[in-house]
C-alpha cells in the first residue's frame, strides 16, 4: 500500500500529543477529519495504532513501533524535497530568502540590495509567509535561507542573530491607552489579544507574554491567519495587538497607534538555514548580513 507523508505526520501527531482534540488543533485540521484519516490508516494496515476510551487515547505496541519509522519516513522525505528543490535553485542563479510581515526590518532589504549589486547574476526571490511558517519552508527546500522571528524550532537548522527589535502594542487610534507614550504589560491586562493558531503555541505564548507577570492569563481576542487581518481587528477596535517596531513603520495607518511596551523582552531576529546547507549563494548572503548587521555578536 502507498501512503501519503501527510497521513504519517497526522498519525505522528496524535502519537505525540496523544489527543485526537489537541493534535486537530496543532495540524488546523478538523478533529472528524483527523479521526477518518486515522481509522482510514488502521484500515489500511489492518492493525490498531491506538487504544481509544472515553477517558484517554494510548498506542498500542504496533502503534509505538510505527512511531520511529514514520517519523524518519517525513524526515526522508523532507530531506529530499529539500535537495532537489535546492539544488534547482542553484542550477538557476536563484536566492529564495523566506521572511514574515516586516522580516528583519530595514536589514532584510539593505542586505537584499546589497547581496544583489555584489551578485549581479543571482536572482534574489523573497518568499512571504504567515506567521511562523519560515521554519516549515527552511525544511522543506521552498527556501535557501530565512528571517526568523524567534523562539523557534531551530532543530536541524543553523541560526545567527542579526537584528534585535522593541516590542510594541497596537491600538485603534482612540482607544483609551493611545494617548500615553509607553505602556506596561500589565496596562494591558484586560485588552482582548490578537492571536493565531498558524503558528506553535509557545510561539503565540511568548508575543502574548503568557503568563503576565502576576500569572495570569490574558484575554485572547480574535484569531487571525495573518498581519493584515490582525490590523483590520486592530484597527476596528476588537483587540489589540504585539508586534516588532518595524511593524509600526512597515504598517502605518491612520487608524493605527502603535507604543512600546517597556517591561517585556525584545524580539531576537535570526538569519536561518539548514545545518547541512552548502549552498555558496546562502553563504555568500549570511556574510552580507552579517556585515551589515548592527548586532553585536561578541
Amino acid at each position: 500500500m502507498d501512503v501519503d507523508t501527510r497521513v504519517l505526520r497526522y498519525f505522528v501527531a496524535v502519537a505525540e500529543e496523544l489527543s485526537f482534540t489537541r493534535a486537530a488543533e496543532r495540524l488546523f485540521v478538523s478533529q472528524p477529519a483527523l479521526s477518518r484519516q486515522i481509522r482510514q490508516l488502521e484500515s489500511d494496515l489492518k492493525i490498531n495504532l491506538f487504544a481509544r476510551t472515553s477517558r484517554e487515547v494510548r498506542l498500542t505496541s504496533a502503534g509505538e513501533a510505527l512511531v520511529p519509522i514514520a517519523k524518519g519516513i517525513i524526515a526522508d522525505w523532507q530531506a529530499a524535497q529539500r535537495t532537489a528543490r535546492g539544488i534547482a535553485a542553484l542550477e538557476s542563479r536563484v536566492l529564495r530568502i523566506g521572511f514574515e510581515a516586516t522580516g528583519a526590518g530595514p536589514l532584510a532589504t539593505k542586505a537584499r540590495t546589497t547581496f544583489a549589486a555584489r551578485h549581479p547574476d543571482v536572482t534574489i526571490e523573497p518568499k512571504r509567509f504567515d506567521w511562523g511558517g519560515e521554519v516549515a519552508a527552511l525544511r522543506d527546500g521552498l527556501v535557501d535561507t530565512a528571517f526568523l522571528w524567534l523562539p523557534a524550532d531551530t532543530t536541524g537548522l543553523h541560526t545567527e542573530i542579526v537584528a534585535v527589535e522593541q516590542r510594541l502594542v497596537g491600538f485603534c487610534a482612540a482607544h483609551r491607552l493611545a494617548a500615553k507614550d509607553s505602556v506596561s504589560i500589565m496596562d494591558l491586562k484586560d485588552e482582548p489579544l490578537m492571536w493565531t493558531r498558524k503558528a506553535p503555541k509557545h510561539w503565540v505564548d511568548w508575543w502574548a507574554v503568557n503568563p503576565r507577570p502576576d500569572g495570569s492569563q490574558p484575554v485572547w481576542g480574535p484569531e487571525n491567519d495573518n498581519v493584515e487581518e490582525m490590523l483590520e481587528h486592530v484597527a476596528a477596535g476588537a483587540g489589540v495587538c504585539i508586534s516588532p517596531e518595524s511593524m509600526a513603520a512597515y504598517y502605518a495607518r491612520p487608524d493605527l497607534v502603535w507604543r512600546p511596551i517597556i517591561d517585556i523582552p525584545p524580539l531576537r531576529i535570526a538569519l536561518a538555514r539548514p545545518a547541512a546547507s552548502t549552498n555558496p549563494l546562502v553563504a555568500a548572503f549570511a556574510d552580507v548580513v552579517s556585515e551589515l548587521s548592527e548586532v553585536d555578536l561578541a
